[in-house]
C-alpha cells in the first residue's frame, strides 16, 4: 500500500486535544465601603483586636484605609511601651537560660532585653585584648640591647631611644671622640636591624 492510499483512522492515528475544562469565573467581592462599585481587590485588618479578619477594599479605598491606620490609636504611653518590648520575642513569654522551672518563669523587663545573658556586664572587669607576642631572633634582640631596651619595646620607645643616643653619641656632641663616634655606628646598625624587620 502506498502512502497515496493510506487514510487515517479517526481516534487511533489521529490525536485531537480534549476540550479545555472551562474555568469557573471569578466571584467578584465588592469593596468594602457603602456606594462604592469596584471589586474588592485588596484586604485590610478591621481593628487591632482582630487582625485576622479583613476589610476587601478597592485600590483607592485600601490606600485611603493605609493612610488613616493607626494600630496605637487609643492605647496609653505604658501600652505602647509594652507593646513594643514583647515585640522584640514577638509576644512569647521568655524566661533567663537555666530557670527552666515554671515558677522561674518572667517576662523580662526593658533592662533585661538589652543584655538578657549578662554578656556586657562586666565589661569594665575583663581584661582587654593582649598584645601580640612578638618572636625576636638573635641579632634582633642583640640590636634591642644595643638600645639599652628590652624585648617588650614599643614602637615609640625605639624610636625615641634612637633619636636620644644619635644626640648623645654624635661627634659633634663629644669634640671628635672615637669611642662615640664607634658607639653612634652600632646604634645606627642595631636601629637599621630593628627597621628592617619592622619593628619601627
Amino acid at each position: 500500500m502506498s502512502s497515496a492510499d493510506y487514510r487515517p483512522r479517526f481516534g487511533r492515528d489521529i490525536r485531537i486535544k480534549p476540550d479545555a475544562k472551562p474555568r469557573p469565573e471569578r466571584s467578584l467581592r465588592a469593596c468594602a465601603r457603602p456606594d462604592c462599585p469596584n471589586e474588592g481587590t485588596h484586604r485590610a485588618p478591621k481593628s487591632r483586636d482582630h487582625l485576622g479578619e479583613y476589610l476587601w477594599l478597592c485600590l483607592d479605598h485600601a490606600r485611603a484605609h493605609n493612610e488613616s491606620w493607626d494600630f496605637f490609636s487609643g492605647m496609653s504611653e505604658t501600652e505602647i511601651e509594652a507593646f513594643r518590648i514583647g515585640a522584640v520575642t514577638g509576644h512569647r513569654p521568655t524566661w533567663p537560660l537555666g530557670k527552666r522551672g515554671a515558677g522561674d518563669r518572667h517576662q523580662p523587663g526593658p533592662e533585661e532585653y538589652m543584655d538578657a545573658y549578662g554578656v556586657f556586664a562586666d565589661v569594665a572587669e575583663k581584661p582587654g585584648p593582649r598584645a601580640p607576642q612578638r618572636v625576636l631572633t638573635k641579632l634582633q634582640l642583640q640590636s634591642l640591647e644595643m638600645l639599652d631596651l628590652d624585648a617588650t619595646a614599643t614602637l615609640h620607645q625605639i624610636k625615641a631611644r634612637y633619636k636620644e643616643l644619635v644626640k648623645r653619641f654624635h661627634p659633634d656632641a663629644n669634640g671628635g671622640d672615637r669611642g662615640a663616634e664607634e658607639r653612634l655606628k652600632q646604634v645606627i646598625k642595631a636601629y637599621g636591624v630593628l627597621r628592617a624587620a619592622g619593628l619601627t
